[in-house]
């Protein structure tokens, strides 16, 4: 894809080729806006991409310690030097002059005059004999002065002040230096509002009362972080101290100046001898991060001081002999010599720019660099160290660690600005050299310099009078970092214009390779300073583990904060230098494609950097990034105006470039699946890239932090966040105008005629990535807007109003966490409705917060939230108003307007909202409102389900029907209120609508009134336990009969049979109580199964005969209801006959207890029961009940009855006793011939009789037979067969002639009985004839003796004669 200008159609702007492109692939396809519904695994997903370029970021480029300690490379000197003026590594952007107010000044010929920097306080210090001016430079021509003193000044330097000494006001000190003479002045600055929406410092100088002569000129003055001041002498070389303190005291003056080089140092290394004039010091730095300072003698000797004590400080350590030590390092190099070694400044390199990395920078006359380390050297050298440290615990000896040689290939500034070559190596070469300058120049004189974050500048004079050179060096980027580019760092030894003397072969590391350049500046140099600007990054604290990019990675930081700049005081005026970042190089190129259509930069460009990196750069472009501008030092936050052809060319160029996804497939070897995964485009890597800078100030930043009074505070300033917004609100707009930048065009499917496979799969998974990260874009613009709201709102005080375990969430979360985490969801929520609820309490609409928070972060305030702010401010209103019916109106709104929004409302919520429906009388929300959340906690029917299988254990839908059941509980809370205000209330004469009695009534009736089978059965419940069944059963509601049949128990089982009494289904009740008599599931007792079963029966025997055409199967259902009755009733007589077995040991005791807690049938009844325990007469009622006839069982029974009735006694009281027996069983079990075998009774009855013919009466058995219940004709053929059988024992005639006897009391007693009015024994039915036959042939064989026997027969006869 080779670049075309942008006139050209290769970029589908708009509609034809672009609808040809999507033609294509249209499968591929996924539309590109975001979702609004919010999808928090998605939100995640996008969020592990951002970490993912963030740790990308922060490995990309090595640390400047690792560049510096390669083993085998002690020196190097790799530098690119470009002729041409886009790479450039610095620019010239403004040059301010010294202000004309000063020149009146200069009115004579013989003015001392000094100048230096002061960019903390935004000054330039300008001293004219003893006049003191500080040139507000931003303003241009605004000037304080200080002309109080008589002497002329010669120094100045602004430093720290110790605590406690000074108003609170004063910030700084200056310390104002004249040949006889030191002082101070207090500093208080303020920040004020300047023109173009700039903010500029306003100073105010104090005067302190604070000097001391001095018969030495002090230089070189520094401050510590304590506020203790150091300086040296100008003619002794000595090390000084001003010290001073609040008030004068015994043992010391208020100011003194302390001499520490003579009797004053703690010195860890022993003076040998005298100071000599080499030995003097000349300049002196300060190191704030590590507690020390270093000293520059005039024989290129450093030392390291630390202080210790008030007054004292401790000499740690000298580095001397460095001239050889450097030879060492770089053997051979002509760059060090005798005459050239001479070392101009000391420059402290932060610890945050390296982490393991040097401490110290010293820069020679010729550009030579030394760095100094305490870690990582391979060479221990350590000239003139004179010993290491003697005590333990202090910090490790510095040491030389690498020399960096001056470049020997540098440009006169003359020949810097050549045009662009115009023949250019092919597609994608590596960076050409150019053509040999015809004078290469080589510094000799530098004299001032500077060194921030991996970049140095220095000064020397220029060839010309009044011009200075500056030497401007920058990492080259893109040598040693790793970007994916076609010429990646060089990991062997430096490539083009690098000599490395002394070098071996390089290990995996890519030694240090910078970006070189000589500028002329106009006038002769005095200073140099970094120009102080705002940065993102260091916005807010961050957590330590943070994936942070090394400080010389420009490429990550470009995009938060300002380009660097430097500032050069020169006796014309201050010169700004700034550092030219790829994104200024990328700009350059594209402006030069755009006027000369030559596209070979914008690709050599893009081949330097890689193509993630390019791409990302091109969107920063494209959408105006806020520090696109090159060294401006406007305010945080401006987006920069980019040209629409600019913009149109940086949009191709993302295209291009981009090229397309690749998918990479893996197999499953042993199944059919076939996995993969998708290698992105740059376009998806660009953005992502991009994204993840934008947001890094913030990411991983906590939202608050500990601030005054106990409350929190915003962790990341107010601009900060705006600036950050405004880069990914332009973002996301370029995205949203330019949905085709992300799709594929026809051109990706070169000679094929759709997409392949794999191609799809790639193009899908790069949609669905780039999609992901759109709506996080989207959701990060929001969450910004959400937190500068409730900065408005005053955060910590919202904070303190949410619940504790709210705050604790609130104050550990991140802005990541706040955007993607559930957490954060819970968190803003929370925050939200305290705002709302302050303005419902402020009695302010929340109509316009509402309307705020959906328009800035409506992820953060849904419809659904809004709706639930205006139905609580119409229930506010409903409490205000007086009028009754306007509290119904408002009520009635607010609960449309809840039920609107229920899908968001939580438990708590719901329950505060019920309270206030409780509390305002109103039924229909108290019961509706929880019943519609029911519904909606339970959308997918999940709960239902659970309920309707029967609530079954570990079951995971158990959780939607807890939701539902907290739902039903509040509408019976309400129901609760209602019922027990009515109770309390008196009856008032007429019912009103807020009467506790109708309100009541009309909650009970919306509860019946609702269609939610699961309300009505919680709710029957709660009213059965309230011992309200009665009531209930008189209702009879819809769903009463289901819920009682639901899990029943005996309770449920009981109101469900009286449920179809009363509703006239008497043949379900019986089969209810049928069941329930039954059942095992139950602990009954034996009565009370017997009563059940008696119920039963009576209700199957009320049930009409037509009713439903269920007649024969009621008679059927009535007679198995009857015979199980019998056989309870059995149960229950063998129960009572056993029971004093039940507290037998072993099994007989455990039978005894089984009978009482379950039904049996008649044959266990029988086997287990009548048998085992020898139950006679329970046996009989066995055989009665079942019907069973078996002689061979029964007679045994019987002989055995008549056996104990007769044992051991004498006849009479046996008779009494079989009497006794055989009456009751006769009565009971006859005509049973099972139970009572009447032919087999009377034969035994007859022969006990005949065996006590003297004792016993005649009639006696026949009269016990009757008495059984026996009819008289039964009796008299039973008799009448014996009579005439001749069988034993009715062969003796004597046994015979007794029977007969018997017969003749029997025919009397029946004669009788039949005379008798309303006598069973009818006259129409005697046997008159047969009788008289009988008699006939009972008095032919009675034997004369018998004369009473023959008198009744005689009798009977007479009488048969007479009534028949």
């Amino acid at each position: 894809m080779v670049l075309q200008p942008a006139s050209s159609s290769a970029y589908p702007p708009s509609s034809s080729s672009f609808a040809n492109a999507m033609s294509v692939v249209k499968a591929t396809q996924l539309p590109l806006k975001p979702i609004p519904t919010l999808d928090l695994p998605a939100l995640q997903s996008a969020s592990r991409i951002i970490q993912e370029q963030l740790v990308k970021d922060a490995q990309a480029v090595p640390e400047l310690g690792d560049m510096l300690t390669i083993p085998g490379v002690a020196s190097s000197a790799s530098y690119t030097v470009f002729p041409d003026d886009y790479r450039v590594p610095f620019q010239k952007r403004r040059l301010i002059g010294i202000p004309e107010g000063l020149f009146q000044y200069y009115n004579t010929t013989s003015v001392t005059s000094h100048m230096g920097l002061m960019p903390e306080i935004e000054r330039v210090w300008i001293s004219i004999d003893n006049n003191l001016f500080l040139w507000d430079y931003l303003e241009g021509e605004e000037l304080s002065s200080f002309t109080d003193q008589p002497d002329v000044i010669t120094h100045v330097a602004l430093v720290k002040p110790k605590p406690g000494v000074f108003i609170d006001e004063i910030t700084s000190l200056l310390v104002i230096c004249t040949p006889i003479s030191v002082l101070l002045l207090g500093v208080s600055t303020a920040s004020v509002p300047a023109p173009n929406n700039k903010i500029r410092k306003e100073i105010k100088l104090y005067a302190t009362d604070m000097s001391v002569s001095s018969d030495v000129e002090m230089t070189s003055v520094i401050g510590t972080s304590d506020g203790r001041i150091f300086m040296c002498g100008l003619q002794d070389g000595n090390l000084y101290e001003l010290h001073y303190q609040e008030k004068e005291g015994w043992f010391g003056k208020r100011v003194q100046l302390i001499n520490h080089s003579v009797g004053g140092v703690q010195s860890l290394i022993p003076r040998l001898t005298a100071s000599k004039a080499e030995d003097r010091i000349v300049s002196l730095v300060s190191d704030f991060a590590r507690s020390c300072f270093y000293t520059l003698t005039a024989n290129n000797t450093i030392s390291v001081y630390k202080t210790n004590g008030d007054k004292s400080v401790q000499h740690v350590q000298t580095l001397s002999n460095l001239y050889k030590a450097a030879q060492d390092k770089a053997p051979g190099s002509p760059a060090i010599t005798p005459n050239t070694f001479m070392i101009v400044a000391l420059h402290v390199i932060e610890p945050s720019n390296s982490q393991n990395g040097p401490h110290l920078m010293a820069i020679t006359t010729n550009g030579l660099r030394l760095f100094f380390s305490t870690s990582g050297s391979n060479f221990n050298y350590s000239y003139g160290f004179g010993g290491g440290p003697s005590t333990s615990g202090t910090q490790r000896p510095l040491q030389l660690v690498h020399v960096r040689l001056p470049p020997p290939n540098l440009l006169h500034p003359d020949e810097q600005s050549s045009p662009f070559p115009a023949s250019l190596p092919g597609y994608g070469g590596a960076h050409p050299p150019p053509d040999q300058p015809s004078r290469a120049y080589v510094v000799k004189g530098l004299e001032n310099s500077c060194y921030e974050a991996g970049l140095a500048v220095a000064a020397q004079p220029g060839d010309t009078d009044g011009t200075d050179y500056i030497l401007c060096l920058s990492p080259d980027l893109s040598r040693i970092g790793s970007f994916g580019q076609l010429n990646g760092p060089q990991t062997q030894q430096a490539q083009a214009y690098a000599t490395a003397y002394g070098a071996n072969a390089g290990s995996g590391r890519p030694p240090l390779t910078e970006q070189a350049a000589l500028l002329a500046i106009p006038g002769r140099t005095w200073a140099m300073a970094p120009v102080p600007r705002p940065s993102l990054a260091a916005a807010a604290s961050t957590p330590s583990d943070t994936p942070t990019p090394p400080v010389m990675n420009e490429l990550a930081t470009q995009f938060c904060e300002p380009s660097r700049q430097f500032m050069i005081l020169t006796n014309v005026g201050l010169t700004f230098l700034a550092k030219r970042r790829a994104l200024d190089y990328l700009r350059d190129v594209i402006e030069e494609f755009q006027v000369e259509g030559n596209a070979q930069p914008l690709i050599q460009f893009r081949d330097s950097f890689g193509r993630d990196q390019t791409c990302a750069m091109l969107l920063a472009i494209a959408s105006g990034n806020t520090f696109l501008e090159m060294g401006e030092l406007s305010n945080l936050g401006t987006i920069s105006t980019v040209s629409p052809d600019l913009a149109a060319v940086a949009k191709q160029a993302f295209y291009d470039f981009g090229e397309r996804p690749m998918w990479a497939e893996r197999v499953t070897y042993g199944t059919s699946d076939t996995a993969g995964t998708a290698t992105f485009s740059g376009r998806r890597e660009g953005l992502a890239l991009y994204f993840a800078r934008l947001v890094r100030p913030l990411w991983k930043a906590r939202l608050t932090k500990p601030g005054p009074l106990g409350l929190q505070e915003p962790n990341v300033p107010d601009d900060v966040l705006v600036t950050i917004q405004k880069n990914l609100y332009a973002l996301k707009e370029l995205l949203d105008k330019n949905p085709h930048l992300f799709h594929s065009a026809p051109s990706d499917y070169t000679g094929a005629r759709s997409a392949t496979a794999a191609e799809q799969e790639a193009w899908k998974a790069e949609q669905s990535s780039v999609i992901q990260l759109l709506n996080l874009l989207g959701r990060t613009i929001e969450a910004i807007s959400f937190v500068l709201l409730l900065t408005d709102h005053r955060l910590g005080e919202l904070i303190t109003q949410c619940d504790l375990s709210v705050q604790k969430t609130i104050t550990g979360l991140t802005f990541e966490q706040l955007v993607t985490s559930q957490d954060g969801i819970a968190a803003s929520r929370a925050l939200v409705n305290v705002v709302i609820n302050q303005q419902i309490g402020q009695q302010i609409s929340v109509d316009t917060i509402s309307e705020v928070l959906q328009q800035r972060c409506g992820s953060f305030c849904s419809t659904d939230d809004v709706l639930l702010y205006k139905a609580k401010e119409n229930v506010r209103k409903a409490v205000e108003t007086p009028n009754p019916a306007e509290r119904q109106k408002w009520l009635g709104e607010s609960l449309r307007l809840f039920i609107k929004g229920a899908r968001i409302l939580d438990l708590e919520k719901l329950r505060e909202i019920c309270g206030d429906y409780q509390h305002l009388n109103y039924a229909k929300g108290a019961v509706e409102l929880p019943l519609y959340c029911a519904q909606i906690m339970d959308t997918d029917g999940q709960g239902q389900e659970y309920w309707a299988a029967g609530l079954p254990e570990n079951d995971p839908r158990a959780e939607s029907w807890q939701r539902r059941s907290h739902c039903y509980e509040l509408v019976l809370d309400s129901l609760s209120v209602f019922e027990e205000r009515a109770n309390a209330a008196k009856q008032p004469s007429t019912p009103t609508s807020d009467d506790p009695e109708t309100v009541r009534s009309h909650a009970y009736e919306l509860a019946f009134a609702s269609e939610d089978e699961m309300l009505h059965s919680t709710l029957y419940d709660w009213l059965i336990q309230r011992g309200l069944a009665d009531e209930l059963l008189e209702m009879r509601p819809p769903y009463l009969e289901a819920h009682l049949r639901r899990e029943p128990d005996v309770q449920k089982y009981q109101l469900l049979w009286q449920f179809y009494v009363k509703d006239g289904q008497p043949l379900r009740a019986a089969e209810v109580l049928g069941a329930l008599a039954d059942s095992t599931d139950f602990d009954l007792s034996l009565d009370t199964r017997v009563e059940y079963l008696t119920l039963a029966v009576g209700n199957a025997k009320s049930h009409p005969v037509s009713a439903g055409g269920r007649h024969e199967t009621a008679i059927a259902f009535l007679t198995d209801l009857e015979e199980k009755l019998e056989v309870a009733q059995v149960q229950l007589e063998i129960y009572n006959a056993v029971l004093p077995h039940s507290r037998d040991s072993g099994e007989a005791g455990a039978k005894v207890q089984l009978l009482s807690k379950t039904l049996f049938n008649i044959t266990e009844l029988y086997q287990l029961y009548a048998e085992p325990f020898d139950l006679p007469v329970q046996k009989l009622l066995i055989f009665h009940v079942s019907g069973h006839r078996d002689e061979n069982l029964v007679r045994p029974i019987w002989n055995r009855i008549f056996e104990e009735a007769l044992e051991d006694t004498e006849p009479k009281v046996g008779a009494d006793r079989l009497m006794s027996k055989i009456i009751p069983l006769g009565q009971r079990f006859y005509p049973s011939e099972s139970a009572f075998p009447v032919r087999h009774i009377a034969s035994l009855l007859v022969r006990f009789a005949l065996a006590n013919k003297g004792v016993l009466p005649h009639g006696w058995a026949p009269r016990i037979l009757i008495q059984c219940g026996v009819p008289y004709p039964e009796v008299w053929d039973v008799l009448h067969e014996m009579y005439e059988s001749q069988i034993p024992p009715f062969n003796d005639q004597a046994n015979v002639q007794a029977l007969s006897s018997d017969i003749a009391v029997l025919l009397t007693d029946w004669l009788e009985e039949a005379r008798r009015p309303q006598s069973p024994a009818s006259r129409g039915e005697f046997p008159v004839y047969r009788i008289d036959q009988a008699i006939d042939q009972y008095l032919t064989e009675l034997e004369p003796s018998r004369t009473e026997t023959k008198a009744a027969y005689e009798a009977v006869k007479r009488q048969l004669r007479r009534n028949w």
